[in-house]
């Protein structure tokens, strides 16, 4: 049952369920000790491994009773007294041998008036609903490498036939679909993988012996063909719903988080929006505790012996040096201008999404003249605290050497050894004084300096850019163009901060 609890958890997370490995490992532990003969033991047990959240629980109830369906085939129309009677006198021809082989082999019969399945879906790719007889029916059926589709439509053990279908699907990788364009290659191997040549070839020979029961049957099996066509393309269909449920959108999502801030559509700013709060909630739920990087091999010597004195000294008891990893204090300068506002919005975004973890952060935005904006921010909401941030601040020609100025007047005396000072910006000062000399003294000051720049390295010390006189004073100067660059910078910020 491995497998069907990998492929649950596959479905879990394409239905935006964040599922850990460790945690799919726990999963596996609390199937086996509850097992699957209960259904609603079993979803209970798995819901409190998996399912972290309200929004995530809901998502997994949904999810556990699709995967976990088994809904057998409908039952065919009643056959007419005619077709009752081609019926009766095809299987006295066929004789008593033929009887008992469909007897031993048959396995399941398709509707042959409807040929449409019941709005809920089979287990994909698992083979039923966690039965014992239908998974063991599974595994016989997976094992057997020749399938007689035939005896199998004509039979009627609509469970077998489902289960067979779910086998069939597990072979084929029916879970790995991923495109709506695949449903009719995945139907085809599927049916392939049932027997469909055997099949094809029985109702030629039927039509070829010219007998009016061979017609019949030939007949009844293209009927039970096209409907079991039908089954197992709804099945694949359910297949692509639970394995893909988002994964339109989380294309869209990693499109938009790779490409150049710059080349957003103003369209999908409100999806860029959701994906940086994505972003930050998954580094906070990183970082949101105080950790402790122990450093083996570095004895304490006075923990040790303080910690052994009720051992007469005998150091039963050994400690070792640890360096406490805080939360840091941030400064973020970011040019507003119209070249590089953009980029200075989402940097804003992301560091106010982080608030529980940077408690102590400052934000200031400049054109020419700097200003604060930490208290405007902390007073209204984020989409209008930029707006405003950007309406006071923008629009003015950029000139660096006044931003400096104005920000050593009124921060330069709180940073400390413990501040990461980020300056988001192009560098390109209008031919001005960038004030090199002040952005020195910052770096003399802060735990160190952060130099963000929008523009690729190429573009770098071209015409106005300064980054050949600023970027020595920085510890590191780095191209950040995208949500992805933005997240990478915060949460190294996160990780190595003291």
């Amino acid at each position: 049952m491995s497998q069907v609890l990998s492929n649950f958890v596959r479905a879990l997370r394409a239905q935006d369920v964040r599922v850990s490995i460790s945690e799919s490992v726990d999963a596996g532990r609390v199937a086996e000790l509850v097992g699957f003969e209960d259904r609603q033991v079993l979803k209970d047990a798995l819901s409190q491994v998996l399912a972290k959240t309200d929004d995530e629980k809901f998502a997994f109830n949904e999810c556990f009773d699709q995967f976990f369906a088994f809904d057998q085939f409908k039952p065919p129309k009643p056959a007419s007294n005619e077709n009752e009677a081609e019926s009766e006198q095809s299987a006295e021809g066929e004789g008593q041998a033929g009887e008992e082989g469909e007897e031993q082999d048959g396995e399941g019969d398709e509707s042959e008036g409807s040929g449409q399945p019941s709005d809920s879906g089979s287990t994909p790719g698992s083979g039923g609903s966690g039965s014992d007889d239908r998974e063991g029916a599974a595994e016989t059926a997976e094992a057997s490498p020749d399938r007689d589709l035939t005896a199998l439509l004509e039979s009627g053990d609509d469970v077998e036939l489902q289960a067979q279908l779910a086998a069939a699907g597990r072979e084929v990788g029916a879970d790995r679909i991923r495109l709506f364009t695949q449903r009719g290659l995945f139907t085809r191997r599927i049916m392939e993988a049932m027997g469909l040549d055997g099949l094809n070839e029985t109702i030629s020979q039927e039509q070829r012996a010219g007998t009016p029961e061979g017609e019949a049957r030939a007949e009844n099996l293209r009927e039970l063909r096209e409907a079991f066509r039908l089954e197992v393309r709804d099945y694949v269909e359910r297949q692509l719903e639970l394995y893909t449920a988002n994964a339109g959108r989380q294309l869209r999502e990693e499109v938009l988080s790779k490409i150049n801030i710059s080349n957003v559509d103003r369209r999908d700013f409100k999806l860029m929006q959701a994906l940086v709060r994505k972003m930050a909630k998954r580094l906070l739920a990183l970082n949101s505790r105080r950790k402790k990087k122990a450093r083996r091999g570095q004895l304490d010597v006075r923990r040790t012996i303080r910690q052994n004195i009720e051992y007469d000294g005998l150091m039963f008891d050994i400690a070792w040096k640890q360096t406490k990893v805080d939360r840091p204090k941030v400064v973020a300068i970011c040019d507003v201008s119209g070249s590089v506002a953009q980029y200075a919005t989402f940097l804003l975004m992301f560091l106010y999404s982080l608030t529980e973890v940077l408690p102590k952060v400052r934000a200031f935005a400049f054109s020419n003249q700097l200003g604060e904006v930490t208290d405007l921010f902390a007073d209204k909401k984020i989409e209008e605290a930029i707006a405003e941030a950007l309406s006071v601040h923008g629009g003015g020609s950029t000139d660096y050497g006044q931003a400096f100025e104005d920000f050593e007047a009124i921060a330069l005396d709180d940073i400390d050894h413990r501040t990461t000072v980020l300056i988001l910006g192009d560098a390109r000062s209008n031919f001005g004084d960038p004030r090199a000399d002040i952005l020195d003294k910052i770096h003399d000051r802060a735990r160190r300096v952060l130099w963000l720049n929008p523009e690729g390295k190429t573009l770098w010390n071209t015409g106005d850019s300064e980054m050949k006189r600023l970027s020595p004073h920085c510890d590191r100067a780095v191209v950040c163009s995208s949500l992805n660059d933005l997240e990478r910078i915060v949460s190294d910020i996160l990780r190595t901060a003291v």
